[in-house]
């Protein structure tokens, strides 16, 4: 069962370290009129979201690959490009938040 204070929290907090680092590397990979500010937001908002929902169905290695999909198919969307192009705007955000923490 999802704990709805531990959701909203979550989703905040995400919202606010992940969300300018995957704005940051989308506008590197894509460019700035594809990669908006308010699309990284809801790329971590709904990732976050349906990542909580489909953790009380699913656990394991599976629903690892399965959040991974998820998230480059928000990334796809929001950004408009394709799965190559998800997966390293995805990576490039993990390296520069490794360099900036």
């Amino acid at each position: 069962m999802i704990n709805l204070d531990s959701l909203v929290v979550n989703i905040v907090i995400n919202i606010i370290v992940t969300s300018p680092f995957l704005w940051i590397s989308g506008r590197a990979l894509v460019g700035k009129e594809k990669a908006r500010f308010s699309d990284a937001v809801l790329t971590v908002m709904l990732g976050t979201i349906i990542g909580a929902l489909f953790g009380i169905f699913f656990h394991g290695f599976m629903a690892s690959i399965v959040q991974l999909i998820l998230w480059l198919a928000l990334i796809k969307h929001f950004f408009d490009c394709g799965w190559l192009q998800a997966l390293a705007i995805s990576l490039l955000a993990v390296v520069i938040f490794a360099v900036v923490a």
